[in-house]
């Protein structure tokens, strides 16, 4: 954990803080570090792919090592009786329609707004793994990614050169255990809860307490190269890109108000937080920890589970309100991944065990067409997700994609849909294909 308020800076806003000037200033650190070479550059395309530039998204992404039973209340599991549902009012079956398709799920679930519903995407998979320790592989979607890159970064290394963030590295803030640490390019990410976070940007030291002065300092340092030697479509390339002090003042204020806000390390704090970074710009991928069961071995009655499940739809009908209200609702994509799903078949009435053949993840975004993705069959005792048929996007015996390369189209999925090239996305996940009617 980081706890130095000096190294968290650093590795917020890079050496010397030049993400924080960016902020300030509005001008991208690449300016900053070479204005002239920047300038040269201006009109060079920084992104690969043609819809790259308008379909560009931050990804909040929830991940947990301890395999929460996400995968026994969503869309696609209520059509066998024979798979155990908890038995708690909370979660009683109940109907819901994801564009104009009906399906059945937990009554959190049916609780969203329909707009969020509508683009909701429910992927029915198999990460072919039942150990904990193995969530860093399953975030490598189990060796498909060339050099063993992360999905959280191989996300990120796309979208930054997009959205200009301060930085390409994804950000953890809700990171609960070691498993649930993300790497890029092979190194080590630190951890930044939110308390952290609050505690650094929010203290009277903090330079982000004073975003206008270090605006006008940036852009002083700039007057002679603007002056003298930038021509005059330069300087209109500079003063297109330059913050105003007026939005200078509401970005501070802003800022400050939401991280001020934040009381502890809970999932509601770690999404504030995401959100805080996201209007930042400081990186395209942030790591969450919304609990939805954890390791529920011995949950009798499946009273943890149902908890969980009640305030983890509550706490993603919060983010998606507080994306709402920041203009972000068709910026950024909410996903989710765990390590495995949980056993759903008879005889888990109090407590799941590990289920390498079955995990939900979810996307909600505006690049994702809201459904089900593939669906669930009888596997080893238990239920594992079905192959895919890649025409359709449905669970089918015999489909195309094997059920063990769900987990590898899933990732180049989210990839295709946020604007990557079709080249760029099958050299770096060397599994799996990319589904198009998961796309919207």
């Amino acid at each position: 954990m980081i706890n130095r308020r000096e190294t968290l800076l650093s590795a917020l806003f890079g050496s010397g803080l030049l993400g924080l000037r960016a902020l300030a200033s509005g001008l991208p650190v690449s300016f900053l570090l070479n204005p002239r070479r920047a300038l040269a550059a201006a009109d060079a395309a920084a992104c690969t792919g043609a819809l790259a530039a308008t379909r560009a998204q931050y990804f909040i992404f929830n991940t947990s090592g301890a395999g929460d039973p996400i995968n026994a209340s969503v869309p696609g599991t209520y059509d066998d009786p024979n798979i155990v549902h908890s038995a708690d009012p909370t979660m009683a079956p109940t109907p819901l329609s994801i564009l104009g398709q009906p399906y059945t799920a937990a009554a959190p679930w049916a609780s969203l707004p329909q707009d969020v519903l509508d683009r909701a995407c429910f992927w029915h998979t198999m990460t072919n793994t039942p150990v904990h320790p193995k969530e860093p592989d399953v975030l490598k979607l189990m060796g498909a990614t060339t050099g063993g890159e992360m999905l959280p970064s191989l996300l990120a290394k796309q979208m930054a050169p997009c959205l200009g963030t301060i930085q390409a590295q994804p950000i953890a803030v809700g990171a609960t255990s070691p498993s649930e640490g993300l790497s890029f390019s092979g190194a080590a990410l630190p951890i930044i809860p939110a308390l952290a976070l609050k505690a650094t940007l929010t203290s009277p030291a903090s330079p982000i307490t004073d975003l206008q002065s270090l605006r006008d300092q940036t852009l002083g340092q700039l007057n002679e190269l603007y002056r003298s030697t930038a021509t005059s479509a330069q300087r209109r390339y500079i003063d297109a890109l330059v913050t105003s002090q007026d939005q200078v003042r509401h970005i501070n204020q802003t800022l400050l108000n939401a991280l001020t806000s934040i009381k502890d390390n809970s999932a509601a704090s770690q999404v504030l937080a995401a959100v805080t970074l996201i209007q930042m710009n400081v990186t395209p991928v942030i790591s969450v920890h919304i609990p939805f069961g954890g390791d529920n071995h011995r949950d009798v009655g499946l009273a943890t589970e149902s908890a969980q499940t009640v305030a983890g739809v509550a706490t993603i009908a919060s983010l998606m309100q507080q994306l709402a209200a920041a203009g972000l609702t068709d910026k950024v994509t909410f996903v989710s991944l765990n390590v495995f799903g949980r056993t759903i078949g008879p005889g888990n009435t109090d407590g799941r065990q590990h289920n390498p053949n079955h995990q939900v993840s979810i996307t909600i975004g505006k690049p994702y067409r809201g459904g089900v993705i593939g669906g669930v069959t009888p596997v080893q005792g238990d239920y594992g997700a079905l192959p895919l048929d890649s025409k359709s996007g449905a669970g089918k015996v015999g489909g195309d994609i094997a059920a063990v390369n769900t987990l590898a189209t899933f990732g180049k999925t989210l990839l295709a849909g946020a604007g990557v090239d079709s080249a760029v996305i099958d050299a770096k996940i060397q599994l799996g294909q990319v589904l198009a009617p998961a796309l919207a």
